[in-house]
């Protein structure tokens, strides 16, 4: 279960009401609502009393809007009483079946599907291999879609996150060269092939997705740099509590620093870009001939990874001088982005968080000893708690956080 504080950062891509800033006039019924819903995924169960406290209203408006959101189904009473003076106060939590977030991630080796409840519980999971630059995308949709349809729950929301420049506006990927995606309307593939409502569907850059998240799950982090490892490498970045984007959506491209111009050929054609260095083709090249098993496509990015993690922890020469050489190429670029933004924390997701005694623990030790600011300007470096899917899933459930009214009201609150 990822934890009562996963989203106290960062709920929705614009600016909405947040504890302790009651709405304005206008929607002012609509932003308490979602006033007094984040107070209770940020500090679970409490009495009318404290959350009237928490969120500046009077007590009579929060019985009000207790009772609206029970309506909806996506808080109830505990039955747990609240001692103090005079009568007991019931506590009131988030419902957890009272909404659900859709997440679907499509990258190089596999499509993965994951559901995420109103209380921050995956309650779903699943992943199927897939080559996906062979498949094209109308297969690759074609996968996504019947996973989507395996899922039980309604959602609130669905997004689906690709390794990728993403027009989000438009729901598409503009291009994803590992997969060799480029104009690929998602959003309408997706709904088209499922019956979602278009408006419910979101599409999101993989790293993008993962640092909202991974923000969210740090309530005193307000400056945070996420970097991806897969087949390709992706950055983002959190300042100030927000998502940089950049002037045209595309910045977090760190995967193609250019770190040596006589280098190995990236996915994107130019010479020794850092994906080229630290990517997971990288590693898997370095690791094992192309016959060995870690190279087939059949098995996913977990079965791989387990594999090298044995060959690992048998000291087998060849991984372990395979690992040193990648910790050390992501030491050089994860230094690169401490020294340009100082940012609180690192995290580092994909493969690099599988295998954090060779990608993690050393990285932390080359990072300090190469950044300018003493002991790396204070900077944490941490693997992600996330997969994709799981990322993604967050990203649809903030819809109802942003706006409870969203889900309708039923003649009287669920048992």
């Amino acid at each position: 279960m990822i934890g009562p504080t996963h989203f106290d950062h960062l709920p929705n891509e614009t600016d909405v009401v947040t504890e302790h800033q009651p709405a304005s006039q206008n929607g002012l019924r609509r932003g308490n609502l979602a006033l007094v819903l984040r107070a209770l995924r940020a500090h679970g169960p409490l009495s009318r009393a404290q959350l009237a406290a928490r969120c500046g209203l009077a007590k009579a408006t929060v019985s009000s809007l207790v009772t609206d959101l029970g309506l909806r189904g996506l808080v109830h009473e505990t039955g747990a009483a609240v001692p103090g003076q005079g009568r007991p106060g019931q506590q009131v939590a988030l419902r957890p079946d009272g909404a659900h977030g859709l997440g679907l991630d499509v990258h190089a080796d596999h499509v993965g599907v994951a559901v995420i409840d109103l209380t921050g519980a995956v309650v779903h999971q699943a992943r199927v291999a897939l080559d996906v630059p062979a498949a094209g995308p109308a297969r690759a949709m074609d996968a996504l879609a019947e996973l989507a349809r395996q899922v039980g729950q309604e959602p609130v929301g669905v997004t689906v996150s690709v390794p990728g420049l993403v027009d989000t506006d438009a729901g598409a990927v503009t291009i994803a060269p590992r997969l060799r995606w480029q104009g690929v309307a998602v959003a309408d593939e997706l709904a088209a092939r499922t019956g979602f409502a278009l408006d419910l569907i979101a599409v999101g850059n993989d790293a993008n997705l993962g640092a909202q998240a991974e923000s969210e799950a740090m309530p005193n982090v307000h400056d945070l740099a996420y970097v991806n490892g897969d087949f390709g490498v992706g950055g983002a970045l959190v300042a100030d509590g927000r998502l940089i984007r950049g002037s045209l959506g595309y910045a977090g491209e760190i995967g193609h620093m250019p770190m040596d111009p006589f280098g190995a050929t990236c996915s994107c054609g130019r010479r020794g870009c850092w994906e080229s260095q630290v990517g997971l083709a990288a590693l898997l090249h370095a690791c094992a001939d192309p016959t060995d098993p870690v190279h087939d496509p059949s098995l996913d990015l977990a079965s791989r990874m387990r594999l090298i993690r044995e060959r690992a922890e048998q000291g087998d020469r060849r991984t372990l001088d395979a690992l040193h050489a990648t910790g050390s190429s992501l030491a050089i670029g994860v230094s690169i982005v401490v020294n340009l933004v100082n940012p609180a924390v690192v995290v580092l997701g994909g493969y690099f968080a599988a295998l954090p005694e060779w990608l993690i623990e050393p990285v932390r030790d080359q990072v300090v000893a190469t950044t300018l600011a003493p002991g790396g300007g204070g900077v944490r470096i941490v693997g992600s708690r996330l997969d994709f899917a799981e990322a993604a899933a967050l990203a649809g459930l903030r819809r109802v956080f942003a706006d409870p009214a969203i889900v309708p009201m039923r003649e009287e609150a669920p048992a």
